[in-house]
């Protein structure tokens, strides 16, 4: 690709989006005892075209179906990544106490602004284990989050990655971006936020190395080949207990798409998850990715095409094999930004030379 990272690398690269977390952690959180657990939200002030694929056997989400690029409504306001299974998806009820407060929402009222609806998808991981079962998001975590988000955030074990397990190893939020700088999509940003959280392995248990720096190579991360006594110990720790798992997450770009052209970005966008994680979309996960498009950009469209072809075809191919690409670095970025959580040790606690 002819592209570069982002200035920040990151999720809110794509103009118009903002970031949010609220979580809960104790110090001395276990297996089963204290508070572990967070929510997400991706918030796009003004509302933007968004579109979701599902493609584990377990998911736990929100508003999923009013996505299908077939159905009326055209944008939303938010997307809500959490832990908490099923519960926390309560957590989008605080997300929509805030737009509504703010007046954001679809205005159903002409002689009153402040009767909007808020669109408010969202999509949980299973975290309930790490940490005690009955601490899982509320609506006020998800209000918390949405008045925090903002243009810089942190990654790594925060938010909705609080509570997450990769594996045998922690999980957590992980965020990447690619600005094109030639061809149809030049100066178009595609980027990612993902909360990895899978049953399956994100490192190759030959050599240590994430799956996810199989397209850049092991040198992009900053990361070297891992010393053989410590990748014995790492293939020697238990396999994950817990029978859900699911690795969520937001593709995003800043290029004006079409509910139909923000579905085909989701679903390539799994294509980086089965990268970076194996196995992928096994009936223990609840792998989902949103794609939203702010419109923020513009790009020329007068690439020539037969006329049975929509006019932004090659510009959406490029930004297909980089939603790919940015979920697959956002992964990496999210193992390699995690720190320890009840007794769950991090890729960096492993492998530090």
């Amino acid at each position: 690709m002819n592209s570069a990272a982002g200035p920040r690398n990151s999720l809110t690269d794509v103009q118009g989006l903002l970031v949010g977390h609220h979580s809960v952690l104790d110090p001395d959180a276990t297996i089963g005892s204290g508070a572990a657990t967070g929510c997400t939200v991706v918030r796009a002030p003004g509302g933007a075209v968004a579109a979701v694929d599902v493609r584990g056997g377990g998911p736990g989400t929100r508003e999923t179906d009013l996505l299908d690029p077939s159905n009326t409504v055209r944008q939303v306001n938010a997307i809500v990544l959490t832990g908490g299974s099923a519960y926390g998806l309560a957590a989008a009820d605080g997300v929509m106490r805030w737009h509504e407060e703010h007046g954001e929402g679809i205005p159903m009222d002409p002689t009153d602004p402040n009767k909007v609806v808020p669109i408010v998808p969202g999509a949980v991981i299973f975290d309930l284990p790490v940490g005690a079962w009955d601490i899982r998001p509320t609506a006020d975590f998800g209000f918390l989050a949405a008045e925090t988000a903002a243009v810089d955030f942190e990654r790594g074990s925060v938010g909705a990655g609080v509570g997450a397990r990769a594996g045998s190893i922690k999980g957590g939020i992980g965020t990447a971006s690619v600005r094109f700088t030639e061809g149809p999509a030049a100066g178009i940003t595609v980027s990612a936020l993902i909360v990895a959280n899978p049953v399956g392995s994100v490192f190759d248990p030959r050599t240590g190395l994430p799956w996810g720096t199989g397209t850049d190579g092991a040198e992009y991360f900053g990361l070297r080949p891992v010393d053989p006594a410590k990748l014995a110990m790492a293939n020697a720790l238990p396999v994950k207990g817990t029978v859900l798992n699911t690795t969520i997450g937001v593709v995003a770009t800043d290029a004006a798409l079409d509910p139909a052209a923000c579905r085909r970005l989701a679903t390539t966008g799994h294509d980086g998850l089965a990268r970076a994680i194996r196995p992928a979309h096994s009936p223990l996960d609840g792998d989902t990715l949103f794609a939203i498009a702010t419109g923020t950009a513009t790009v020329d469209q007068s690439f020539p095409l037969p006329p049975a072809f929509p006019a932004h075809l090659l510009m959406l191919d490029q930004l297909c094999t980089a939603a790919a690409v940015c979920v697959e670095r956002a992964i990496v970025d999210a193992i390699l930004s995690a720190s320890a959580v009840a007794d769950i040790p991090s890729y960096t606690d492993l492998f530090a030379n």
